[in-house]
């Protein structure tokens, strides 16, 4: 049942471990007890070092991956029970879509970009052919690109058009949620720029709920309401994007934001991280690379907490909000 009041997604202890090849039984914990939720018109970022399972944990949402444990709850129905086979023919498929990484490799070659475009209302909508050529045409204008360009194949458009025709064809049925995966990191940063501002028109205009993954914190900063910040698996902090960024709590995202140019001095992290095959279960870890850790890092696993309005996995956050520096 549909509840208007509560959160679109929302996610629950949701884990997916991947066997290790030639190994008895080891698990590589690609995400691990994540739970976060997702309002509806709100746009969340999501940032971490590569490896750290942010975009696991987008495809786990887009149900592109069975999750090992955990619930996705998607607008009351629980979808992450639901096998990825049955979840392509339920009615929540066409309400959450997603844009990828690469244009280039997320497209056809064999299909135009109107035949791109029209895809997915040919798998999820029921149209006639007159009704299919004036949405494709609609969704063409909606993100800005020349009808002349709908007859050309992926090898004939440019990166920022190629990115427009995987943004049209994820918004062609009309979905209540998209999920962005370092949907401009492909393309050159002139045109990065226009992409992310077509970006935030849509989702003002189409009131859309919008899950960003990115490594470009200055976008999460400018494009996001919220963000989350995951490392190896976990997330460690999450909170209005303005607090988190002006003041984190946790180390690990302290460092992040210091690598943006302008933030201060930047904190260069010692050691070696975690791997994430089979990581301890009763310690912290970021223990061994923070600069703020105590022994009892080692031995006590920390826990996502409310502090200051935010939730953080630290066992010293709450020290460093009564004594700021």
């Amino acid at each position: 049942m549909t509840d208007a009041s509560g959160p679109l997604l929302s996610v629950e202890r949701l884990k997916k471990y991947f066997p290790v090849a030639g190994s008895q039984g080891s698990m590589l914990h690609a995400v691990d007890d994540v739970s976060l939720a997702i309002g509806r018109g709100e746009s969340v970022g999501l940032v971490g070092e590569s490896g750290c399972g942010k975009s696991t944990l987008a495809r786990l949402l887009a149900r592109l991956h069975d999750p090992t444990d955990g619930r996705i709850v998607f607008d009351g129905a629980d979808i992450g029970a639901l096998p990825a086979a049955r979840f392509a023919r339920s009615p929540e498929r066409a309400r959450i879509q997603m844009v990828f990484q690469d244009p280039t490799d997320s497209l056809n070659p064999r299909f135009t970009a109107e035949e791109a475009i029209a895809e997915p209302l040919r798998l999820l909508a029921s149209l006639g052919r007159t009704a299919l050529g004036e949405r494709v045409a609609e969704l063409a204008a909606q993100v800005g690109l020349p009808t002349e360009l709908l007859a050309r194949f992926p090898h004939q458009l440019s990166g920022g058009q190629k990115a427009r025709v995987g943004i049209a064809r994820a918004l062609a049925v009309r979905p209540d949620l998209l999920i962005l995966d370092e949907p401009t990191a492909a393309l050159d940063v002139s045109v990065q720029a226009v992409v992310l501002q077509l970006l935030e028109r849509l989702r003002r205009e189409l009131g859309l709920s919008m899950i960003f993954v990115s490594h470009d914190l200055n976008v999460v900063r400018l494009l996001t309401e919220r963000v989350a910040v995951m490392y190896l698996g976990e997330i460690v902090e999450v909170g209005p994007s303005d607090q988190v960024f002006r003041s984190p709590l946790h180390p690990y995202t302290r460092a992040l934001i210091s690598s943006i140019p302008g933030q201060g001095p930047r904190i260069r992290l010692q050691g070696e991280a975690r791997s994430p095959v089979d990581p301890p279960a009763s310690a912290c870890r970021f223990h061994g690379r923070c600069p703020d850790g105590q022994d009892r890092c080692g031995r006590d696993k920390p826990r996502l907490t409310n502090i200051d309005g935010r939730a953080v996995a630290c066992l010293l956050a709450a020290n460093r909000v009564s004594s700021p520096e």
